[in-house]
């Protein structure tokens, strides 16, 4: 099994491979956790996983420059149905277009856009940075042995907006019910970093390895 990471510049890239390895060690699977910026790659991997820290179009950018690398995810993720995992401007990509900036065109495998975060209470600073917990709309395998009250770690200014509820699969309190994770068939996206969540994040991570969609 071999757990891709994906680097097209967007940062972060180094926790995240820590926490994949992490994971594979806890697990006792036989996995191997590659960082490549080869859309080759993508043919071999049982999973793959894109980070994401930056603007919404700077990341689509730097996806877009890494040859043959959007055609390698579509063929890969929506028609081979390989466990893809977005992590917080990953997951925002995963959206048809995002309005940070500018309106950029995104992956399109989530209905609906990416917006500024605006909760109701105005006290609340952006960018919504910290701990918090989930709020569980629907089961999903990725979520077993997390109970009520886990906290995540957060670091975001800008939410998913879904167009179809079903595509939600937790939500967030932050002046208002936020779009933690997303689920669709074999696509999972999170706006937290479990990468950067201790223990729970490191459950998630394994949950995910573990999931067979």
């Amino acid at each position: 099994m071999t757990i891709v990471l994906i680097d097209y510049g967007s940062g972060n890239l180094r926790s995240a491979t820590k926490a994949f390895e992490h994971a594979v060690v806890e697990t006792g699977m036989t996995s191997h956790v590659e960082v490549t910026e080869n859309a080759a790659a993508l043919s071999n991997a049982s999973h793959i996983v894109l980070p994401g820290v930056g603007t919404f179009g700077d990341c689509r950018a730097g996806l877009d420059a890494l040859p043959g690398m959007a055609e390698a995810l579509e063929s890969e993720v929506t028609v081979k149905g390989k466990p893809f995992l977005g992590i917080c401007v990953g997951m925002h990509l995963m959206a048809e277009r995002g309005l940070e900036h500018g309106i950029h065109d995104g992956l399109s495998w989530i209905p609906g856009e990416v917006r500024a975060l605006e909760p109701d209470n105005k006290t609340l600073k952006i960018p919504h940075m910290g701990w918090n917990q989930l709020d569980v709309v629907r089961p999903h395998p990725v979520l077993d042995g997390i109970g009520p009250g886990t906290h995540f770690y957060f670091v975001h200014g800008y939410e998913i907006v879904c167009a179809e509820q079903k595509h939600i699969l937790t939500t967030s309190d932050y002046g208002g019910a936020v779009a933690s994770m997303v689920a669709r068939d074999n696509l999972l996206g999170t706006q937290f970093h479990p990468e950067k969540s201790q223990d729970a994040g490191l459950r998630l991570i394994a949950n995910f390895l573990r999931w067979q969609p």
